[in-house]
C-alpha cells in the first residue's frame, strides 16, 4: 500500500480481517502517518523507503492523490519485479492509464481500480476493515490490459466485499463525472452562493445536500483537474436544466414546475429501490 489514509489503511485492514494469507506492507511519505500505522498495526511492515516497500510486491496499490500518480510511477518503476500488478484507487482513470503506459516498465501489469467507498473524512485514524463491504468497485481496462492481471484484481476486490464492474477508462470518467464529480461541484456552489447568516437557519435538507462539500479540497481539485472535459459537459447539462426550470418558475408555470419535480421524484424513488435491493442502503 502506497498511501495510508482512509482508503489505503482500510484496504490493508480489510486484507488482515480476511485472514487470506496475503502479507501487507505499507508506505507513507509522512513520518507521522508511518508512526500511527505501526502503532495501529495497519500492515505487517511499514517502510520508510518507497522503493523498498514495493521491491517484493505482487500487487502495488496507490492510494495517494491522483496528481501524484505519475511521479509515484516514476519513483517505483526501477524497483518493481516482473509480473507485478500495479493499480490505484483514484476517482478518474483516463490519465492514470496514460501515465502508467508512459512510465511503468513493460514487464509490469497496470490495471485501474476505483472502489466507490469513503467519506468526507480523511486520514488513517478513520480507516475501517469493513469500509468496502457492499460497495461497488470499478476496474478499468484498455487494449493493453493483461487479462490474467484483471482477474486477479477482480478476485482481490471481491474478497474485500466489493461488487466489481469492468469498463474502459473513458466510460468510467464520463459516468463518474455525472454521478460523483458534478454533485461535489454543485454542493460547493450551493454553499458559496449562500450568505453565512442564512446558513444558520438551514434545516437538515440543506445539511444533507451540502455534506459532500466537506471533502478535502486538494483531493477533489485533483479529480476535477484530471476529468475537466467531462465535468464541464456535466455542468453545461445542469445549467441547461436549471435554465428550463428557471423559465418555468419565472412564468409561474405551475404545471411545468410540477412535471420537473415529479420526474425527479420518480428517478430518485427508482434509485433508492435499486440501492436497497443491493443492500447498499437500508
Amino acid at each position: 500500500m502506497i498511501g495510508l489514509g482512509l482508503l489505503g489503511s482500510s484496504i490493508a485492514m480489510g486484507i488482515s480481517r480476511n485472514n487470506s494469507g496475503i502479507k501487507t506492507v505499507g508506505y507513507s511519505h509522512r513520518a507521522a502517518t508511518r508512526r500511527r500505522a505501526r502503532r495501529l498495526g495497519v500492515a505487517e511492515v511499514i517502510f520508510d523507503d518507497i522503493q523498498e516497500s514495493v521491491a517484493l510486491a505482487d500487487i502495488v496499490i496507490l492510494a495517494t492523490p491522483i496528481c501524484t500518480f505519475e511521479e509515484v510511477f516514476k519513483t517505483i518503476a526501477p524497483a518493481l519485479k516482473a509480473g507485478c500488478i500495479v493499480t490505484d484507487v483514484g476517482s478518474t482513470k483516463v490519465l492514470p492509464h496514460k501515465w502508467a503506459k508512459k512510465v511503468l516498465p513493460k514487464f509490469v501489469n497496470y490495471v485501474g481500480s476505483h472502489p466507490v467507498a469513503g467519506s468526507e473524512q480523511r486520514g488513517i485514524e478513520f480507516g475501517r476493515d469493513d469500509l468496502f463491504d457492499g460497495t461497488g468497485c470499478i476496474i478499468t481496462k484498455d487494449r493493453l490490459t493483461n487479462p490474467a492481471a484483471l482477474q486477479v484484481l477482480k478476485k482481490f476486490w471481491a474478497s474485500l466485499g466489493c461488487r466489481v464492474s469492468i469498463m474502459t477508462p473513458a466510460r468510467h470518467d464520463k459516468i463518474f463525472s455525472d454521478i460523483s464529480h458534478l454533485p461535489h461541484i454543485l454542493a460547493a456552489a450551493l454553499l458559496n452562493a449562500s450568505e453565512t447568516e442564512q446558513l444558520k437557519l438551514c434545516g437538515k435538507g440543506f445539511i444533507d445536500t451540502s455534506r459532500i462539500a466537506s471533502g478535502p479540497a486538494n483531493i477533489w481539485a485533483d479529480v476535477f483537474w484530471t476529468n475537466s472535459d467531462n465535468i464541464c459537459s456535466s455542468i453545461d447539462r445542469v445549467i441547461r436544466e436549471l435554465g428550463r426550470l428557471k423559465k418555468a418558475v419565472k412564468l409561474k408555470n405551475k404545471k411545468q414546475i410540477e412535471k420537473v419535480l415529479v420526474l425527479a421524484r420518480s428517478k430518485r424513488a427508482k434509485l433508492i429501490k435499486y440501492k436497497v435491493s443491493k443492500k447498499e442502503i437500508m
